[in-house]
């Protein structure tokens, strides 16, 4: 369909995290937003309901602090007044030293308020098409629809590329024995909110083996397997050696228990009344039958019931440093601005600090204003920087880090310090970058 603007200033394509957090930014700040939303009427490979912002893979929005990069995004958010984070905040619930919501409350909070929003004008459809001149954001995340990747690689001009991003099982807290597994977080930090299921070598020998031997979907004829390392399937990252999993997923350091376990399993809450568990690191493309199997040899687990199982959808991204301009527009189309994973950053708080700093980018298009670029030492900046200036060929996602941040000049040995000290600088640079932002 060829879309319209229905007299906006901007079109916004994608109702996920991106999408609302630029639609709210841009109407709260007087302008006119068309934003569309295919779902319910279709829905995608992971997603339930046709609510905005509904999360899919994980609950939690990673750590809190700002001596951790994804701590610092969530300050930047903040001060940036996004949407996001303030239905982060109103929904929470216990995840130790990160911040985890409940999902549906989450989505839910998001939906009424861009629905509220008097300058925001939603239509449930379908778009499959770039043909437009209209002022556009592409918000259309990972799981873009089949038609629009199409439009997306014929305006970028540049090849598609993919990678497979798998969901971990929820389990029904009821179901579990909570006589061999207990509460308690990793040196003792937050308030006991993971539970946790205990294995000894005989245990973790059976459950490896179980797991390397078992049936999974498999890849359809035109699918190339490539896995973000961010979010490996279990059975993926098993096979890469016995102990693998004993220093990822599974690592028993940290956890005190009567015993010493060779292997740990963490469960994480889905909701603040704790009746179901997300096992946290189990992405997995097992077969159904076989995740019922494999997953209940695991102590505790032994009659568990699966809420949802564990299952992989496509992620869709585009070639960024080919593609884009650093205001986050196509350089072959610069009416069209992404935001999101499709931009090739991966991670809930990822995708919406690029539908933050898009909308600023295309309200100051809109009043003809210079454009202006975050400082490079902010988290958000760093992310545009990766984008657009890491080398096009094998170009891959990435999560907000340390690592794309310029260090200090001066030296810093003690690493906390070192990690506040570079998250005070991002701060008062962000703080003046929003300070001009919309004006």
């Amino acid at each position: 369909m060829k879309y319209t603007s229905y007299m906006s200033d901007v079109v916004i394509i994608g109702g996920g995290l991106a999408g609302a957090e630029a639609s709210y930014q841009l109407a709260r700040h007087g302008m006119r937003v068309t934003l569309y939303e295919m779902r319910p009427l279709k829905l995608t490979e992971a997603h339930r309901s046709g609510l905005f912002g509904e999360l899919v893979c994980s609950n939690s929005l990673r750590a809190e602090a700002i001596t951790n990069a994804h701590g610092l995004l969530k300050r930047e958010l903040e001060l940036g007044g996004s949407l996001i984070m303030e239905a982060a905040w109103a929904n929470r619930v216990p995840a130790g030293v990160a911040l985890a919501v409940e999902r549906v409350g989450f989505a839910r909070f998001i939906t009424q308020r861009i629905l509220a929003e008097k300058n925001i004008t939603v239509k449930c459809e379908e778009v499959t098409n770039l043909e437009t001149n209209a002022l556009t954001i592409l918000a259309t995340g990972p799981l873009t629809s089949a038609a629009m990747s199409e439009a997306l690689v014929a305006s970028a001009g540049a090849g598609n590329l993919y990678f497979y991003d798998a969901i971990a099982p929820i389990i029904d807290g009821s179901t579990i024995d909570y006589g061999k597994a207990f509460f308690a977080d990793r040196y003792g930090k937050g308030g006991g909110d993971y539970l946790n299921c205990p294995m000894s070598r005989d245990e973790y020998d059976r459950f490896y083996h179980a797991l390397v031997e078992a049936d999974k979907v498999s890849a359809r004829q035109f699918e190339d397997e490539r896995y973000f390392e961010g979010c490996m399937p279990i059975e993926v990252m098993a096979k890469r050696g016995y102990d693998t999993l004993c220093f990822g997923p599974l690592k028993p350091v940290g956890i005190e228990s009567l015993t010493k376990p060779y292997a740990v399993l963490q469960l994480r809450a889905e909701n603040i009344n704790k009746t179901a568990f997300n096992m946290v690191g189990f992405q997995t493309r097992l077969k159904i039958q076989e995740q019922r199997r494999v997953f209940t040899l695991i102590p505790g687990l032994e009659h568990a019931e699966f809420l949802r199982y564990g299952s992989i959808h496509r992620n869709t991204f585009i070639n960024a440093p080919a593609v884009l301009n650093k205001d986050l527009s196509l350089k072959s189309r610069p009416n069209i601005f992404l935001a999101g994973q499709v931009t090739g950053v991966e991670g809930y708080l990822e995708s919406t600090a690029m539908g933050l700093i898009a909308a600023i980018f295309v309200f100051r298009r809109i009043n003809n204003l210079p454009q202006i670029l975050p400082s490079i030492n902010t988290a958000h900046g760093s992310l545009i920087n990766y984008l657009t200036e890491s080398p096009s060929e094998g170009f891959q996602p990435c999560n907000i880090n340390f690592g794309i941040i310029p260090p200090l000049d001066e030296k810093i040995k003690d690493k906390v310090k070192k990690k506040l000290k570079i998250a005070e600088r991002a701060i008062k640079h962000w703080e003046g970058f929003i300070e001009m932002a919309y004006r």
